[in-house]
């Protein structure tokens, strides 16, 4: 195995017994990115030599954390005080932050070597698309909007990396990039320093590429419980089955993937339940919308002000409030979303987690597409947190995802439902196989 293929809690061990540094690590990690970057494109920003200087700083000194040494990769709309943030926009070509994001501050001080900034769609919402490339299929999308994130973990280029999710942009990538995705609760890591599109839905979202992996990140970041949740082991699980209102839009390999997983785990004693949706939730997804769009009402108005003639369509749109909302509107979805969660949370009370789909199948082919949201809007509205797995597989072996979600503020137990399940799951795939 090259250095590269460890997980980031591989190449942690073997730093803490010594046996590999953290040099060592970040230059077989350049290295992948310089083999695979033409081809892959999930890169904005790179700055080799000042990720060697901080890999060669966190050998010299003692372990700060389980992630002291270990590469990250940050998406482009996320701020750092060393490298260019331009959120992949013409305004902001060459900008430079004076300081790091909340998110990005939390891994410094804990020794993570930041390798670079991962390509997004302009804004993280509209506009520009990046050209990253999927690297199961170059020809397909890796999803977005995060996109950089999901293809440099799934390729190889950096075990770890941070990404943001408003409507699906963390979890659709992960799941189209084959990859381990989370989006944490909302709120529950600060959004101080990141490009905000809209303040009720934006979340920090996790890349990685195991649940061993995710866990470092959940520590990271204190999202996790003392003590530790106590999980049931897989035979005294009790999972539900949320086919959401959406169900008929995913594609049929999708349906016949998941239907395959919850025979395998029914085969393994799992106990599954069905979980109705009220009529009611039928509606969530454009409620969702309807939130989202009206952060971007006033999200690029500062870009409005001072380069109108460079801002793209899409956020003169936005700005314009294209989709008409009004008072009246914004209150029902406001207050029909908060009945949802509460409702949703109320049928959590007999299992441990809910199964469903993560993407309506397979990633797309073509570069100016990032798929559908369909399967994460919903997730998003109602703050939950939600894990994708890379256990769900098409015909010809690409990647689709199997999505697991809780209530708000049960991040470490929902990982902890991953890890019980991982042994049940197909999860051994990785595209340069």
């Amino acid at each position: 195995m090259d250095l590269w293929q460890l997980t980031a809690s591989e190449a942690g061990a073997r730093m803490a017994d010594g046996t590999l540094s953290s040099e060592a690590y970040t230059r077989a990690c350049l290295a992948r990115i310089l083999e695979r970057e033409p081809a892959v494109k999930a890169w904005a920003h790179l700055d080799a030599e000042g990720a060697l200087s901080q890999a060669r700083a966190c050998d010299r000194e003692p372990r700060r954390s389980p992630l002291h040494g270990l590469p990250v990769g940050l998406k482009d709309v996320i701020r750092t005080k060393d490298l260019p943030t331009t959120f992949n926009s013409p305004i902001y070509a060459g900008h430079h932050a004076n300081e790091d994001a909340h998110s990005v501050a939390v891994l410094r001080a804990l020794g993570a070597v930041v390798l670079g900034k991962t390509q997004t769609l302009e804004f993280a919402c509209g506009g520009q698309f990046p050209q990253t490339c999927n690297p199961w299929d170059l020809s397909r999308t890796p999803g977005g909007s995060s996109s950089g994130s999901g293809a440099a973990v799934a390729d190889g280029m950096v075990p770890l990396a941070l990404g943001t999710q408003t409507g699906g942009s963390t979890i659709r990538p992960a799941a189209f990039c084959g990859v381990y995705g989370m989006k944490p609760t909302w709120g529950r890591i600060p959004f101080d320093g990141i490009k905000s599109f809209a303040p009720h839905l934006d979340t920090v979202g996790l890349f990685a590429r195991s649940v061993d992996d995710l866990r470092l990140l959940l520590h990271a970041y204190a999202l996790h419980d003392l003590p530790a949740p106590v999980v049931p082991g897989w035979r005294e699980l009790r999972l539900g089955i949320c086919r959401t209102p959406h169900w008929d839009e995913a594609e049929p390999q999708a349906h016949s993937a998941f239907e395959a997983t919850l025979g395998r785990l029914r085969g393994a004693g799992v106990s599954l339940i069905e979980l109705p949706w009220a009529p009611e939730f039928a509606d969530i997804n454009r409620w969702q919308d309807d939130i989202m769009q009206d952060g971007g009402r006033s999200a690029f108005w500062p870009e409005m002000l001072l380069e109108p003639d460079r801002l793209h369509a899409d956020f003169k749109a936005k700005l314009q409030n294209h989709l008409g909302l009004t008072p009246e509107r914004m209150r029902s979805s406001l207050d029909s979303v908060a009945r949802c969660r509460m409702a949703f949370e109320q049928s959590m009370t007999d299992v441990d987690a809910v199964l469903g789909l993560s993407a309506p199948g397979v990633a797309p082919l073509g570069l100016q597409t990032q798929g559908m949201a369909t399967f994460n809007r919903l997730w998003t509205a109602l703050q939950v947190p939600c894990i994708t797995m890379p256990a769900l597989w098409s015909v010809e072996g690409l990647p689709m995802g199997l999505q697991l979600t809780h209530r708000r503020y049960e991040d470490h137990r929902l990982l902890e439902v991953a890890a019980s399940l991982a042994p049940l799951l197909d999860l051994r795939k990785n595209p340069w196989n």
